[in-house]
């Protein structure tokens, strides 16, 4: 495992999947929990995370999101998609869940709680308690309006706190051939890799709804997208919803 500073990062909440054709998103019984890895291709002890992540992301009943990190940049490799967003996301969040440091492999659940990203045993367990958090209960979906629209509408709640409305675009898969560092030689195949995360409004309890530009996000050829509406400055997330384009648009 390698540390550095504060960290910590999950998102999880009422997740409403649809795909590019576009078949309306619809809910299940239950809320899927949103896992968020964070990994670095210079980081020696996260393969094993980032493979297992790539199993969870087959998983109906979660969404799966590898967020690469910078601070190991320096160590030989220069992560080819790591975000200095990502990097602030997970020190953020530490500092929601008084973490006394950053470290990678890490796995944030449900924005509430974290676990060495390799142990697949304790994720699994963790998921599990998870999923008896009650902040996770705000409706969100994220639905297609033809090939190039959609829009993300947020119930209306009382009694919770003010949040931010984040849109994070994800490709699928990718390939990367390490030269250098830490795991010189591998080729190592990540899963549901975030490449953009942007605040995208806000919300203070009343329904709202937020339009976005989907043929944006094709054209730079993402292969899909996340809503997270999570409270202020980080911590526990209120809801979620996903939009994955079809693999034959």
């Amino acid at each position: 495992m390698h540390t550095l500073r504060t960290c910590r990062f999950a998102v999880a909440g009422l997740v409403l999947v649809a795909t590019v054709g576009f078949t309306p998103a619809i809910a299940g019984e239950n809320s899927p929990t949103v896992v968020e890895l964070f990994t670095s291709q210079g980081c020696s002890s996260c393969p094993p995370a980032d493979k297992y992540l790539g199993q969870l992301a087959q998983r109906e009943d979660l969404i799966a999101l590898s967020f690469h990190v910078d601070y190991w940049d320096y160590i030989g490799w220069k992560d080819t998609f790591a975000l200095p967003e990502s990097t602030a996301r997970q020190r953020r969040h530490g500092r929601s869940l008084n973490s006394r440091y950053v470290y990678t492999p890490e796995m944030v659940i449900d924005g509430i709680v974290d676990v060495v990203g390799s142990e697949s045993v304790e994720v699994e367990k963790t998921i599990a308690e998870a999923r008896l958090s009650t902040h996770n209960t705000l409706p969100v979906s994220l639905m297609a309006e033809g090939r190039d629209h959609a829009t993300i509408k947020i119930g209306q709640q009382s009694g919770m706190s003010s949040a931010d409305v984040w849109l994070i675009e994800f490709d699928k898969e990718q390939t990367v051939d390490v030269r250098r560092g830490e795991n010189t030689g591998r080729q190592l195949i990540y899963h549901n890799v975030v490449r953009n995360i942007r605040k995208v409004g806000s919300w203070s309890g009343s329904a709202t709804e937020i339009p976005v530009d989907l043929a944006a996000i094709r054209e730079v050829g993402r292969d899909g997208c996340v809503v997270i509406v999570q409270k202020e400055q980080g911590g526990p997330v209120f809801g979620a919803a996903r939009l994955q384009f079809a693999s034959t648009d």
